[in-house]
């Protein structure tokens, strides 16, 4: 009896494992599965990478990337503009599935989310009134300057800490828009702001402000996704290549930028 009894027992063990490994199987290969919409978080005023127009309809460098990679990928997309100084909390709690708006790519961020490769360059830009008589950082000390709220802007800030403890405030605006708009009515001195954006809005408004500084910070732009999103994360990156190498990031970048400041995408 008691040989009975430990082969009956070890058989159990054995189709025990077996269930418990065929569960693990089974809910990886779902995690895995291709979704069947992709939601993109966005700050939908953050142009040129993606606001409305006068019409109100979405558009800008990111919205017509995202948009070729939805069909290059064959799954639909939607964009939601959410609060996006609390975009990786949108994004954990799958309000969204990717964020894809000129996304800074940060080591503080990268311990919370996953980043595509890296597909364009930038800075971050100090700019002031084209009338006021400040030509460098240093004639900021004592000045308020501008930005936008958890925006990477806010991290070249704690990088330079010289600078930033020199100011009297550094006020926080809901996008970069806002906080031109107060800078040209000189309600502030300066705002630190992304390249991509800053000379978009410069250009659309020539003479009225002035680059003193580039060299608060080189980064570059990545999408945002969920760490467990691995199958996405392997399909858009491919995408990503496909899109460098075949012309495609060019081609965006000199309709929105009239130059390419996309980088190779291996």
């Amino acid at each position: 009896m008691n040989w009975k009894k430990a082969i009956l027992a070890g058989t159990l063990a054995v189709t025990t494992v077996a269930l418990i490994s065929g569960c693990g199987s089974d809910d990886k290969s779902a995690a895995q599965k291709m979704p069947d919409k992709i939601v993109i978080g966005l700050d939908d005023n953050f142009p040129p990478m993606g606001f409305r127009n006068e019409a109100g309809e979405l558009g800008g460098f990111d919205i017509d990337l995202a948009k070729e990679a939805s069909k290059r990928l064959g799954v639909p997309v939607e964009f939601k503009p959410i609060d996006w100084d609390s975009k990786e909390a949108a994004l954990q709690s799958k309000q969204v599935d990717m964020l894809w708006n000129g996304l800074t790519i940060t080591e503080d961020r990268a311990k919370k989310i996953a980043y595509s490769k890296p597909y364009m360059n930038n800075a971050q830009l100090l700019v002031v009134r084209a009338d006021s008589p400040i030509t460098d950082r240093a004639g900021l000390a004592g000045k308020v300057v501008g930005t936008q709220d958890g925006s990477s802007s806010i991290d070249a800030l704690d990088k330079n800490t010289e600078f930033k403890n020199s100011l009297q405030e550094v006020k926080k605006y809901g996008d970069f828009v806002a906080a031109f708009m107060d800078l040209e009515l000189g309600r502030i001195d300066g705002v630190l702001v992304d390249s991509v954006v800053g000379r978009y809005y410069m250009a659309k408004k020539p003479g009225q402000f002035k680059v003193i500084d580039d060299k608060m910070g080189d980064e570059q732009f990545g999408v945002g996704l969920r760490k467990e999103d691995t199958l996405l994360l392997d399909k858009l990156n491919g995408v990503l290549k496909d899109m460098s190498d075949d012309g495609t990031l060019t081609k965006l970048s000199q309709k929105w930028f009239n130059e390419d400041i996309t980088v190779k995408v291996n």
